[in-house]
């Protein structure tokens, strides 16, 4: 599969056996909206609820870690995903949160394939087509996680390329955010950005109906950012989640080699010794 899949693509795929469609629905600290509740009375046919605002690590201090591989298989397995299946992730969230789903699938290594439901589920009920509520039956999968670290970046490596420069930063979160003008919706963290890092809000990367921008119309977007597409890329964000939009949009274009920091600003913001940037982009 590539790495979107079209609304009328999923729908003449549902009910075949290998695929697993999955709700990857998830809002910012402080959002009065609860995703399972949303997911149980209304949800794409034969979908289960991936649960991603508690798929993180236990006992890491910074919010939403990657989860150890135990816990990853665990969870997998009870939403029927297998070593060969294909799956979809899709979200109803501002925060377009399916991209950081489809991306924990790739860094864990599940299934054979796996792709975004572009335009997510507000596209698939603006367009009429069938939801269904409740919780459905899963039969237990078979998939085994086990995270590639090569593709994570650390607040160790963001350190380093302050040094070497090797690697442009994105980060996706608001320009408020961005600069410092805006207060961080996690208390007590500072303000501000990673040194030397551009911003694109992820919200800049969708269309009126909610799907991906593609092609120029992509390109142009990070171009006019001051994006070096010559150079290797580190998406950042607030918690990773939409930091993963920045990293599917430049895959999209067939650029591969960009990260993802999973710390971004919930590791970088609450240590007092990182250095700190306001202001627009330099």
């Amino acid at each position: 599969m590539d790495i979107l899949v079209s609304t009328d693509w999923l729908a003449g795929e549902i009910g075949k056996p290998d695929l697993v469609i999955l709700d990857a629905s998830l809002f910012l600290p402080g959002t009065p909206r609860d995703p399972r509740a949303e997911f149980d009375a209304a949800h794409i046919p034969g979908a289960a609820y991936m649960d991603l605002p508690s798929l993180s690590d236990p006992a890491d201090p910074v919010p939403g870690q990657l989860p150890p591989d135990a816990l990853m298989t665990q969870r997998m397995q009870a939403l029927g995903v297998n070593a060969d299946s294909r799956i979809v992730i899709y979200d109803n969230s501002p925060t377009h949160s399916a991209a950081r789903g489809w991306w924990m699938m790739r860094v864990y290594g599940l299934g054979a394939s796996a792709a975004i439901l572009d335009g997510g589920l507000p596209k698939w009920v603006a367009e009429g087509r069938r939801v269904e509520s409740g919780t459905p039956a899963i039969a237990l999968g078979n998939a085994v996680a086990r995270l590639d670290r090569t593709q994570v970046r650390s607040k160790a490596d963001i350190l380093a390329n302050l040094d070497s420069g090797t690697a442009q930063l994105l980060d996706a979160r608001g320009a408020g955010r961005f600069t410092g003008a805006e207060a961080e919706p996690r208390p007590g963290m500072a303000s501000g950005h990673i040194p030397g890092s551009r911003n694109i809000p992820s919200s800049a990367f969708f269309a009126a109906d909610n799907s991906l921008k593609q092609g120029e119309e992509l390109r142009r977007l990070l171009l006019d950012a001051g994006t070096d597409l010559d150079r290797p890329i580190i998406t950042t964000c607030g918690s990773g989640v939409t930091a993963a939009i920045i990293l599917a949009a430049l895959e999209t274009l067939g650029k591969n080699d960009v990260s993802l920091y999973d710390g971004s600003w919930s590791e970088w913001g609450f240590d007092p010794a990182t250095p700190k940037a306001t202001g627009p982009a330099a």
